[in-house]
């Protein structure tokens, strides 16, 4: 496992793990980075290094879709939500309910959110463009970060 911390963002400080060539979080908040000396994972900085520049890229406005590979482990459910998520186009967004509806499970909202508050990495897989049928809903970025990317992409002017 290697890590590293993206300190300047528009929505502050991201510490960013990567395991065997994929991504494993995208954290908010500069966390402490694990030793990982004497464990060599070159797979690991390669794509850390990409993750890096894309979130850079995303960040400037050059990028609407990231490419690099994420690792998704969590309980069923919650990673067909995260999948869903990878498949809403940039600028848009779409409830929990909506997509409570379009994954098979009616009254499934409360489980959308859920799966969104535990999405392991955010941003890359875009939880920020999922919100609440009267508003915003949450974030664990905090709303302001949420606003911000949502702003970024256009939906909110």
């Amino acid at each position: 496992m290697k890590q590293v911390v993206i300190k300047e963002t528009p929505i502050g400080p991201l510490t960013v793990t990567a395991h065997l060539g994929r991504i494993t979080s995208v954290e908010f908040g500069e966390k402490p980075v694990a030793d990982t000396a004497g464990s060599p994972d070159p797979e690991a900085d390669k794509v850390l290094t990409k993750a890096v520049a894309e979130l850079e890229a995303y960040f400037r406005g050059e990028l609407r879709e990231f490419t690099v590979p994420v690792a998704l482990d969590g309980p069923p459910f919650h990673v067909k939500v995260w999948k869903h998520l990878t498949q809403i186009p940039y600028g848009q967004v779409e409830t929990y309910g909506q997509i409570a509806g379009v994954l098979g499970s009616q009254g499934g909202a409360r489980a959308v959110g859920n799966a969104c508050a535990t999405n392991p990495v955010p941003v890359i897989i875009p939880c920020h463009r999922v919100l609440a049928t009267g508003g915003l809903g949450g974030y664990g970025g905090g709303l302001p970060a949420k606003t911000w990317l949502l702003r970024r992409e256009g939906y909110i002017k």
